[in-house]
């Protein structure tokens, strides 16, 4: 067994991971990150996202600091409003039911916007997150809090953030497993690794554990968020097997969060088993708000309407995933194709188009058609006409003698083309995890701090329970773990 000696040693290859990396490393520490994956598929579940990022700003001003090279006729053509660190810190206390540490939400709201602005001094480039800006005017608003978006996405991202991270030094170990953290009670000595079959062994005096969830371990999935869920589609990479976990667990972290949740949303029916980094998030289908839902008996199950997408996307994966077969079909109509995102509009897609009812309903598969017919006239005759679809606010557009009813922007299907859609459940991450304090240390079951043991991104519970708002994630990886790194470089100082 070789071995290498490192003071610090990052497991994960996402943001999160690298975000620790970059920090430690910045700290003046010697830095390997070990990627389970091969390079062309490294990054993690970052590598397919949208690269959206949510995060506190007052007002246009600190949005142009992370975003300067926007000229002044586009800033004069967008209107961001504020989304304050209190408003970013209710969002996940009501999403999370208030079961969130509010210790955690605490240090994420408020560093939020310093971490953003750390990685643009970095070479992350973020721009408007066009999902949520709208006409309005002559002016284009954003609505929901969440305002930007990595450029080149969620492989812009990681990209970007690795070319950081090898600037500042640090060693990048591809198709290398950490398997187990050596611990002699009172710090790290060694993290051991499998690669090409054989074991290495990586001296150091800290670890970062930033290595995902279980969410691509069906077994897991079934034996903690419940029966079924071996069924879903699994969004992004196919190496969080919860890997890390295990070996915090063994070492004596704290289990801690909503271990039977999950980040989950509709899925394109016929996607692949695990995500495709050439379509990334785009087999995603999240303009639901603006159509109905119905299942394979016919019956709408959801109220498209409650909220923006942003507060419902991450929690209606696992109600499509609860009904009859684990599929759906949104459907729209002529009146609000405008308001599709891109996603609808890839060829890698379950799509119906018809220019009747009728016609649409029999070319839909797998569903009670009679019994569709008559949710969309019940849907149709349900709906108080008025006032004019608002995507901007919650415009109280409702279909209300329904059950369930639609609280918002409920337009009848009524006007051709028609068009459908299929979708399953695809999860993104799991929510439960390890509890850490707000130093990023691994606690153990007595909220002690395990020596030189730290930890960010999706192996971190306690901060998102049964509901998520939309970019939180990627946030929430770089915050802590840029809090990880430096934690640990320290920890590695003081044991020298």
């Amino acid at each position: 067994m070789s071995n290498s000696s490192f003071d610090v040693v990052v497991v994960g290859g996402g943001n999160a991971a690298l975000s620790s990396a970059i920090s430690a490393a910045e700290e003046g520490a010697k830095v390997a990150l070990l990627e389970r994956a091969p390079e062309n598929e490294r990054g993690g579940n970052s590598s397919f996202t949208a690269g959206a990022m949510r995060f506190a700003y007052e007002g246009k001003e600190d949005l142009q600091k992370v975003m300067p090279e926007l000229g002044a006729k586009e800033w004069d053509g967008y209107e961001f409003g504020a989304y304050l660190a209190d408003d970013f810190f209710q969002d996940i206390a009501r999403m999370s039911q208030y079961r969130t540490d509010p210790t955690l939400t605490e240090v994420l709201t408020q560093q939020s916007l310093d971490t953003v602005k750390w990685l643009h001094g970095h070479g992350v480039r973020f721009l408007p997150y066009r999902r949520q800006g709208a006409k309005v005017g002559d002016k284009i608003k954003w609505f929901g809090g969440l305002v930007v978006e990595t450029v080149g996405g969620g492989i812009g991202l990681v990209d970007a953030e690795y070319r950081a991270a090898e600037k500042v030094g640090v060693q990048v170990f591809y198709e290398t497993s950490a398997i187990r953290v050596g611990h002699d009670g009172s710090g790290v000595t060694e993290v051991v690794a499998r690669k090409a079959g054989r074991e290495i062994s990586f001296s150091c005096s800290a670890v970062v554990l930033a290595c995902g969830g279980f969410e691509a371990n069906a077994e897991w999935r079934t034996r903690y968020l419940g029966p079924g869920w071996d069924l879903a589609k699994v969004r992004g990479s196919r190496y969080n097997q919860g890997d890390g976990l295990k070996i915090a667990l063994e070492i004596g972290a704290q289990s801690c969060g909503n271990w039977s949740g999950c980040h989950a949303i509709s899925w394109d029916r016929n996607a692949p088993v695990y995500g495709d980094r050439d379509i990334g998030e785009l087999f995603s289908k999240h303009s639901f708000p603006y159509g109905i839902v119905v299942n394979s008996e016919g019956k709408r199950f959801l109220d498209e309407g409650a909220d923006y997408y942003l507060y419902t996307y991450a929690k209606y994966g696992q109600r499509i995933l609860q009904q009859p077969g684990q599929f759906a079909w949104q459907i729209f109509d002529a009146q609000t194709k405008h308001l599709l995102h891109d996603e609808y509009k890839i060829k890698q897609i379950t799509k119906v188009q018809a220019d009747t009812i009728e016609e649409l309903v029999d070319r839909i598969e797998d569903v009670d058609k009679e019994q569709l017919l008559k949710t969309i006239r019940e849907y149709n005759e349900a709906i108080v006409r008025d006032r004019p679809l608002d995507p901007t606010t919650k415009d109280g557009l409702a279909a209300k003698d329904i059950v369930p009813p639609k609280s918002n922007w409920a337009t009848p299907i009524e006007e051709p083309p028609f068009e459908a859609y299929g979708v399953t459940c695809g999860i993104t991450f799991t929510y439960g995890g390890i509890k850490i304090n707000a130093d990023a240390s691994v606690l153990d079951v007595e909220d002690l701090p395990i020596p030189g043991v730290y930890s960010a991104g999706e192996m971190v519970g306690g901060i998102f329970y049964t509901n998520y708002p939309g970019g939180s994630g990627l946030t929430n990886g770089a915050v802590f773990g840029r809090i990880a790194g430096r934690s640990a470089a320290h920890a590695a100082a003081s044991a020298k």
